[in-house]
């Protein structure tokens, strides 16, 4: 993000396509999207905030004032620019209940938890209950009298939910891929709400949508899936000798000497290598060159999908709303590639991004069993140690999935043939989530993985699905830091926040067919805000956010207003009673808006938010 102008933030422009078309892989790999929030195209060109006029007596907006005034009983406005960064202080936590039938419970309270981090039990200072699949729509009323007559626009549905489905192209065969999309397929067509979107991503890059809730081109992307394995991942099955990344890695990292002596009896076998005639040192060199390649090539394609994965975690991160992935693979193995895992799921975590997993195998056969598969030759011998290794082979392949998957939060669907349902559990959207907040006690800026365990104080034969932890900063971060990072937190929220009350007002007026004025008023009920007195003045500031996204949930654009009060005590309880009323106004296309307000004040720390939608015909 890069702040342009005045008071208001601007997002970079680029592109949203990922990969070229007849590039190789690693130029594919280096993602042409690189902004995190992008932009609606263009449509809405921001201006710099106006006033809002001035109100009946004793209901006065905050205004600016001139420098003669600073010794008056003063509530001023300013614009202010902003840069947000990333620092862990409030940690959020959702938490789906169910019960022993899979149904999502919502009566429960705060006093219901009991949250711990590493072990020590926190206080919860924020607790709500959201219903993720009931639209959001805009009460609308107007409040300006010496503006054009506004036109009241129509309901819009707000993107509350945003759901990426990554397909593992490069590790799939054609049937388990065929038959994953056949059943993503089916899930979206039949359980897209319309406050959710999809978006579909490959682990090769060749095929991708971004966000969207047009069914058509969902689809049509869907069809288009095919396997783009991108360095073969094994050695053929055609090849002398046949070696797989898991055997690779058991004949040159761990020069394991049963491996050894398995393959240079099969390559003998396959390449016709008399032993009287041809020493040991043929078919050793044959295997090393073998297995050099699987290594090399196995070791290159899950690289390439853990730094999708990463990719798309940081993408969907942008979105305002619950956010989950579900990725579809028949597992792969992380040999070399540790790090890497740990990396994808503390930006997850980070990101409060779930990440559920689906085994694109199904109900898969044992390697050692399956006629699809060669039988390898070279004797009894040899056939038992690789059907052994398959076995590990295949099982290993597992496990990169169940670790993403309980470790962010997400489910991990194996061992089944019904991939419809595995997708319908995997992006079913529960009728009701909690939305815990604690701030951590004797928190270190050392960046270490904090684990929380979230359990209800009575059990009630209740289940609970929740983040598993997060990570603690690195460095310390000051206040105008922190505050920097509630607002950005709360903005890319679709949370209702009510520390104190705030309302969300809009209205539109057209100077032309397409184009259009739109205003939002924030009225702000400042009763609840703490003041600190000084010099005879009672202090606090507020920090006031619009922003609007597009109904897809793609950030627009946002404008931010600093309120300063310095009240004398004579006349602090007058102005506490009649609130302030904050009116900022965009020059926007005709089209669908969905608008965001998050008000920060600075002594409480407390914050509200609300949302809104307006229409512009």
């Amino acid at each position: 993000m890069r702040v342009v102008g005045r008071g208001k933030y601007q997002m970079s422009s680029n592109s949203s396509r990922w990969f070229g078309a007849r590039r190789t892989a690693s130029e594919r790999l280096g993602w042409v999207l690189l902004a995190l929030l992008l932009p609606s195209g263009g449509s809405v060109v921001g201006q710099q905030p106006s006033q809002a006029p001035p109100p009946p007596a004793q209901s006065q907006p905050a205004q600016s004032q001139p420098a003669s005034a600073q010794h008056a009983d003063e509530i001023t406005t300013k614009d202010a620019q902003a840069t947000f960064v990333s620092k862990v202080n409030l940690v959020p936590v959702n938490v789906v209940v169910r019960d022993d039938k899979g149904r999502a419970i919502g009566n429960l309270t705060k006093e219901d938890f009991r949250l711990t981090d590493n072990g020590k039990p926190q206080f919860i200072s924020r607790f709500s209950v959201e219903s993720p699949a009931t639209p959001i729509v805009l009460e609308r009323e107007t409040g300006d009298p010496d503006a054009p007559k506004p036109v009241e626009g129509a309901p819009v549905s707000i993107a509350t939910r945003f759901v990426a489905y990554l397909f593992d192209d490069v590790h799939s065969k054609w049937e388990d891929l065929a038959r994953a999309r056949d059943a993503a397929m089916r899930q979206i067509a039949t359980s897209l709400l319309a406050t959710d979107r999809a978006a579909i991503y490959t682990t090769s890059g060749q095929t991708m949508l971004e966000f969207t809730d047009d069914q058509a081109r969902i689809q049509e992307t869907l069809l288009r899936l095919r396997p783009h394995p991108t360095a073969g991942g094994a050695t053929s099955n055609f090849e002398c000798p046949m070696i797989s990344y898991y055997a690779a890695d058991l004949l040159i990292n761990r020069d394991d000497p049963e491996a050894w002596q398995t393959f240079i009896a099969e390559t003998r076998t396959c390449a016709s290598l008399d032993p009287q005639l041809i020493p040991d040192s043929v078919p050793r060199s044959m295997v090393q060159s073998a297995a050099s390649r699987a290594l090399s090539s196995g070791s290159h394609e899950t690289r390439i999908s853990l730094d999708v994965l990463g990719k798309v975690v940081r993408r969907i991160s942008a979105m305002p709303g619950q956010r989950s992935i579900i990725l579809a693979s028949p597992g792969f193995l992380t040999l070399d590639g540790h790090q890497d895992v740990s990396d994808v799921i503390s930006k997850a975590i980070r990101a409060k991004v779930i990440i559920g997993t689906l085994d694109a195998r199904g109900l898969w056969t044992d390697p050692g069993f399956s006629a699809a598969d060669p039988t390898p030759v070279g004797g009894p011998n040899v056939l038992v140690v690789n059907s052994r290794y398959s076995h590990f082979e295949a099982q290993a392949q597992e496990d990169v999935l169940a670790e993403i998957a309980a470790s962010t939060g997400g489910t991990f669907i194996h061992n089944t043939n019904d991939l419809a349902g595995g997708f319908k559990r995997l992006a079913a959207a529960p009728e009701f989530v909690y939305v815990l907040g604690f701030t951590p006690t004797n928190l270190k800026s050392d960046g270490k993985f904090h684990s929380l365990k979230i359990v209800l104080k009575e059990p009630k034969s209740l289940n609970l699905q929740a983040r598993r932890g997060y990570y603690a900063p690195k460095r310390e971060a000051g206040a105008a830091e922190q505050a920097r990072q509630d607002i950005e937190d709360a903005l890319f929220s679709r949370e209702v926040m009510k520390d104190f009350p705030v309302e969300l007002h809009t209205q539109f007026f057209k100077p032309s067919d397409t184009e259009a004025k739109l205003s939002v008023l924030a009225r702000v009920d400042i009763k609840h805000l703490k003041y600190r007195l000084e010099d005879g003045r009672y202090k606090n500031s507020l920090k006031v956010v619009t922003a609007l996204f597009d109904p897809n949930g793609n950030y627009i654009l946002a404008n931010e207003k600093v309120i300063d009060f310095r009240l004398l005590e004579g006349t602090l309880e007058k102005r506490l009673n009649n609130g302030v009323t904050v009116k900022t106004t965009f020059d926007v296309k005709a089209g669908s808006y969905v608008v965001r307000l998050v008000v920060r004040d600075n002594e409480g720390q407390m914050m509200a938010a609300e949302n809104g939608a307006v229409e512009i015909p």
